[in-house]
Formats: C-alpha cells, structure tokens, sequence
C-alpha cells in the first residue's frame, strides 16, 4: 500500500469501515497544496479491496492534474464506496459516510461520481459541509459539456486552421448526460454528427433531435470524421484502436481515455492530434468548485474559457518540442503541483 502511495505522491489515505450501515469506503487525498482536495465518490463493486485502493489512488491523482491546469483553488482527491452485495438503507450508508467525511477536517471536499447521484450528496450534506454537487447546486454535466465544446473549437483551430465548426464531422462515442449535451452544442454550431450509445433509445433520440447519423458502437472508432469524441467509458485509445482511426483529432469528454502514456506517442506519430482529457473536461471540476464557494453562474461561464485556453497553450508547447500534447500537459501540471 505504502508503496502505491509514493509511486503515486499520494499526500495520506484513509479507510473507514462501518458495519452498522455496511460502509466501507477509501479516501484517498493526492495533494493538497492549492486547496482541500476536491474529487467525487464512486460507489462501485470491486473484486477486493486492493482493486478500491488502486481505483481511489490513481483518480486522486488525475484529479490534482485536472484541477492545477483548471485554475482552482483545489488539490486532487477521491472517494470509492465499496458496494456491498445486500445493503438495507442506501440513505443510511451515505450519512455514514458524511460522518467519516465531516473527520478529515475540511481536507476532502467530495462530489458524484460513478455509482452516485445528487440524492446520496444530499444525505452526505447532513452530517458536513464538505460535500458538492447535491440537488440545491445544481447537475454538473452541462458545464462539462459546454468546456469540451469550447476545447473542441480549441482544437480544431490547432489541427485544421478554423475554429468554426460549421460542416465539420465530429463522431460521438457515448450519448450519456455530458455526451448528449455536446452533442446539442455541435449540432447548435453546424457539425455533422455520427453517434454511438449502447443504449438505442439515446441514439434514436439524438437522430430525431439533432439530425444525427447512427453507427454501430464497434464501428465508430474507424469511420471517417474530423474529429473524434470518446464520451463514454475510458481506456478506449490502444495500440490496436489507434492505428485504425480515420480522423484528424481525438477531443472527448471520458475519463483516462489513453490506456497507457505510449498511446500518446502513437497518436502524436499518426499526426492525430490528442486534447488531454482531463484538460478538455474539467468544466465540471470547475463548476463544483466555484459553485460550492458561492460564486454566480457567470464568473463560473468566464472560468470554463480557461479550457481552451489552456489547450491552446499546450498544443503550442507539444507542435514546438514535437511531443504529444498528453505529455506536456503531464508536465505542465507537474510543475505546478512540485516543482514551482
């Protein structure tokens, strides 16, 4: 354990067990020099419990990634809520929770994540203060969407000279809340869109509504498009994948899009130009971080153009020193987090 903490720079992990409501749950705080460590709470089964650790180190660590390049006042952390298999309240297992919380003092602020929604937040809320994303703040996703939207012109302007998006096609992999949103964005702007969901009503949803082309999810990522979108589960960029895409740019909204660093070379040696996810989607990291200290939606709008900001600067970086964008924004956030 201790050993994944220093390969990682992980600040403290702490474990927390509660037979009373069946919690057992990991938080784990990557770093916290900017601020309280800021990141959601996955409640999800794991094949034991070093598979929950794993999960809750590496997430807090892309999360001090994603918010030092976001701007925010806030470190990385990470929350995994091992999913028992009979549970009697839901509600009862949360407040536990909120307890265990409401212990680290304000060093760990939590959010949604996979496996939870703004009802557990609100049953967290009852027992600290240190808890986003519940039902009186408002869904996240559309903010997320909008950062990738303006990342998504970012990129275009870098890769094909224009940031007007009008005819372009961009292939949608995932029409979940974030990924249906964008969806409605591109349309708004003129793009041609190819979507995929595992869920057909989402799909036939988004060609009634916004014109758009169907693909079998097994074929999106070779059909010929503009730009490619992974909005879905991550791990979706290997060695096998890459050397099959047709388009000119990857820009997403998934989490851990790369299923290892290398996948970043190759992109960059296909001349496939790659936003960094968790630069592209950091809307919604932003949107719970400012909206939690009270700030108004519009100084939440103003921050979200630091998305494309950011990716602008990164890719002037990785077209100068010939490296993928993945890599310098790696070290970008390095700096900041250890080395200035």
């Amino acid at each position: 354990m201790f050993s994944m903490m220093q390969a990682a720079q992980l600040e403290a992990l702490h474990l927390a067990e509660d037979p009373a409501s069946g919690l057992r749950a990991v938080i784990a705080i990557h770093n916290t020099r900017f601020g309280p460590a800021l990141g959601g709470c996955r409640y999800l089964a794991y094949a034991d419990e070093q598979s929950a650790i794993g999960d809750a180190i590496r997430l807090a660590q892309g999360m001090s990634y994603k918010a030092a390049l976001a701007g925010i006042d806030h470190g990385g952390g990470k929350a995994v809520i091992i999913r028992p298999p009979h549970l009697q309240s839901r509600a009862t297992l949360f407040e536990a929770f909120g307890r265990f919380i409401e212990t680290l003092n304000g060093r760990y602020i939590t959010a949604i994540d996979s496996g939870t929604s703004s009802a557990d937040m609100d049953c967290i809320a009852q027992y600290t203060n240190h808890a986003t994303s519940t039902a009186s703040e408002g869904d996240p996703s559309p903010h997320t969407a909008m950062g990738v939207f303006t990342g998504i012109r970012a990129t275009a302007q870098a890769r094909l000279g224009s940031d007007d998006l009008e005819g372009l096609r961009v292939a949608i992999q995932g029409l979940g809340n974030v990924g249906f949103a964008l969806a409605e964005a591109l349309h708004a702007a003129g793009v041609e869109l190819l979507v995929s969901d595992l869920d057909a009503g989402r799909v036939q949803l988004a060609v009634e509504q916004l014109g758009a082309h169907p693909i079998a999810s097994d074929a999106l990522l070779t059909t010929p498009c503009d730009i490619l979108a992974p909005c879905g589960l991550g791990g979706v960029l290997n060695a096998q994948t890459v050397a099959h895409l047709r388009c000119a740019a990857v820009a997403g909204a998934a989490n851990n899009q790369l299923a290892s660093p290398e996948v970043a070379d190759q992109l960059e040696a296909r001349g496939i130009l790659y936003a960094p996810d968790y630069v592209l989607n950091a809307g919604g990291l932003i949107y719970v971080a400012l909206r939690h200290r009270g700030e108004e939606l519009a100084a939440i709008t103003a921050h979200l153009a630091q998305i494309s900001r950011r990716l602008t600067e990164i890719y002037a970086h990785a077209q100068a020193e010939k490296r993928s964008p993945a890599r310098v924004a790696d070290y970008l956030a390095e700096g900041l987090l250890y080395r200035t």
